[in-house]
Order: structure tokens, then C-alpha cells, then sequence
């Protein structure tokens, strides 16, 4: 791997942002990469779009900013539309089943529907950890990070109160993933 690009997006109050800091601390600290994480949001603390940015690589990252995404993260259907509509040939993009219900990539990408914020208020009675579940699930299926470097990671960047939750759900996105999706 030389470069690969990821690009997580969705609406303030989903946990974007965190899920872009939880995997740049993973891959850098945990799997011995280099990797740049960058983020950019509305001003409304909720309900604005927000993004975060992460690029790993084994060598020097010259560029911090995503070019041309090779995982994208979609967790609302705006963020779909902005940047889901636009994957490229060998992406892979992974939206939320149950914000994200209509549209297509253009370009020829693989789409995972992941129910995430399902998962997240059936099983843990908050849709906050959808954020979570869908990582887990980018995890199982693009091999990018592992699991155990994920939850490593929460436990380092992840607020206290939430540190339990945020593992048990990346653990049942990994796990419903590794049932339900192939491998890319």
C-alpha cells in the first residue's frame, strides 16, 4: 500500500469527526503507518455537514487531503450525494442503509450498505454509535485497520463515558459485516 485515502462524512452530532480520529490513531499508533487526519464541519454544532479526512500510508505523506477517496463513508443522504455520487472505479463506499435511500455511484465504486444507525438504537439504544458500527464494518471489509487497532484506539481517543459503548459497537459492525457483506 502507498497510499490510500478515506473519506468519512456526514452531519454534525453523528460522530464523524471521532470516527476519523479513532481510525488515524489506529492505523499511526497501532499498525505502524503513517497516516494524516483532517476535518472541516458547518458552524451549527448539529445538524451541519461535517467530514474528516484520513490518509494512510507506509510512506511520507506529502499531500494531507484527499484526492481522489478510495473508501468513502457515507452516513446521511446529503453526504451521498455530495461524495457518494461521485466514487471512482475500484472504490469502495459504504453507506448508511437507513440515512442514505436513494441515489447510485456513478463511476463504478463497490457500495456496502451497512445498517448502521439500526444497529446502533436496536442493540445499544443510541444511534450515536453508528459511527462505530460502520467502522467496524469498513474494518472487516477493506482490511485497512484491524479490529483490535480500533478498540485500542477508543480506548486512547474516545471520550471515558462512551469508550465501552464505542467498542462493543465496533465489535457488532465488524461482526455483522463479516456475515453480510463480501470482502472487497
Amino acid at each position: 500500500m502507498s497510499r490510500t485515502e478515506i473519506r468519512i462524512t456526514g452531519f454534525g452530532g453523528q460522530g464523524v469527526i471521532l470516527a476519523g480520529i479513532v481510525l488515524g490513531h489506529a492505523v499511526a499508533v497501532h499498525e505502524g503507518k503513517k497516516a494524516v487526519q483532517t476535518q472541516s464541519y458547518g458552524a451549527e454544532t448539529r445538524g451541519g455537514a461535517a467530514r474528516a479526512e484520513v490518509v494512510v500510508s507506509d510512506e511520507k505523506i506529502d499531500y494531507p487531503k484527499v484526492i481522489s477517496a478510495d473508501i468513502t463513508i457515507t452516513m446521511s443522504q446529503e453526504s451521498f450525494e455530495r461524495y457518494g455520487a461521485t466514487t471512482r472505479p475500484g472504490s469502495a463506499l459504504f453507506v448508511d442503509a437507513d440515512l442514505v435511500t436513494s441515489g447510485s455511484a456513478s463511476s463504478g465504486g463497490t457500495i456496502y450498505r451497512v445498517p448502521a444507525t439500526k444497529i446502533a438504537a436496536d442493540e445499544f439504544k443510541k444511534t450515536l454509535a453508528a459511527n462505530m458500527v460502520m467502522l467496524g464494518a469498513v474494518a472487516a471489509v477493506t482490511k485497512i485497520v484491524r479490529l483490535e487497532s480500533l478498540k485500542m484506539s477508543v480506548s486512547e481517543v474516545a471520550p471515558k463515558a462512551s469508550r465501552e459503548l464505542n467498542t462493543r459497537a465496533l465489535e457488532r459492525g465488524f461482526e455483522w459485516a463479516f456475515a453480510n457483506l463480501e470482502e472487497s
